[in-house]
């Protein structure tokens, strides 16, 4: 039985509507939340095996904000990207980047633009790589090798365990990906929180919408490419003013390299929030959204 969010009564006063995009790399399933007449629309990008849900809790903090936000290709209800010959593509980093700023291009051409996590990494290689957007927020931004991280082990585990699950023979290989029991164990490694009740929520997340990949191949693919890539390589190239909203608990990456990080910017400020992990967007979603609100809304600043 799914578990109430603790966050329902605000996400309900929002209207939200889901719509379909199509690109040459296949179609987009993404949803618009708030007043279509909202004086700031801001896109929106998930983090690595999960959907749209996962920010939802930051769009109900969100006050006069209208969101846009997709499911990345492989992952909730939009399909893996396509080859022009109608294969699978490989999803790469240069894939995920280029589809980003022809689906920007195509909803909301102009507007700042939100990553979280794996999503950090596909906003700042779309960013350095020339898409247009006013404003740059980063949350749980991968500002360093999840290799060299407090859970450099496990991590080499996890590249162990996408690769197995892409070679088994594909009813083991799709089980052991979609095991109800490693998804609580990634659950429970990530959630900092001691409150029972939002505990159970964000297990109830991860349970519901973290196998809700479309191929294994892709999930793999995808991995290797978080794995491989970080926000560093593109700081230098990202001249627009950037918000990094990064977790003092963080086991991907470091505080201290977050503060490192902000320094690779020609233009960053940093938010540290305490006593938090790499889930932000479950654990502190209000404060998370005052600070993009904040930063959004500067004094005389055009933000679309």
């Amino acid at each position: 039985m799914p578990v109430a969010s603790p966050y329902a009564a605000r996400l309900a006063a929002l209207p939200v509507e889901r719509a379909t995009l199509q690109l040459p790399t296949g179609p987009v399933a993404y949803w618009v939340y708030g007043d279509a007449v909202a004086p700031v629309t801001l896109l929106m990008v998930h983090g690595y095996r999960g959907d749209h849900h996962g920010l939802e809790p930051v769009v109900a903090h969100l006050d006069g904000v209208r969101v846009i936000s997709p499911d990345l290709p492989g992952f909730g209800e939009t399909p893996p990207l396509r080859a022009a010959d109608g294969t699978v593509a490989a999803h790469t980093l240069d894939a995920y980047a280029g589809w980003l700023a022809a689906f920007a291009a195509a909803v909301s051409p102009g507007s700042p633009i939100l990553g979280h996590s794996f999503g950090s990494i596909v906003v700042a290689a779309a960013v350095a790589g020339g898409l247009e957007t006013p404003r740059v927020i980063l949350v749980n931004p991968i500002g360093a090798p999840a290799l060299e991280g407090p859970r450099g082990i496990l991590t080499r585990l996890a590249v162990f365990y996408y690769w197995a699950g892409a070679r088994l023979p594909r009813p083991l290989g799709d089980a052991l990906l979609r095991n109800r029991a490693i998804v609580r164990v990634m659950s429970a490694s990530m959630a900092k929180t001691r409150d029972k009740g939002l505990r159970a929520f964000i297990h109830d997340q991860h349970d519901r919408y973290f196998s809700l990949f479309g191929d294994r191949d892709v999930l793999h693919e995808g991995f290797v490419t978080s794995v491989s890539n970080d926000v560093r390589r593109f700081a230098p190239d990202i001249s627009q003013p950037t918000l990094l909203i990064a977790a003092e608990k963080d086991d991907i990456t470091p505080i201290e390299a977050e503060r490192h990080l902000r320094t690779l910017f020609p233009d960053a400020e940093l938010v540290e929030i305490p006593r938090v992990g790499h889930l932000i967007h479950y654990e502190t979603p209000a404060r998370a959204a005052s600070e993009i609100t904040r930063f959004l809304r500067p004094s005389g600043a055009d933000t679309r």
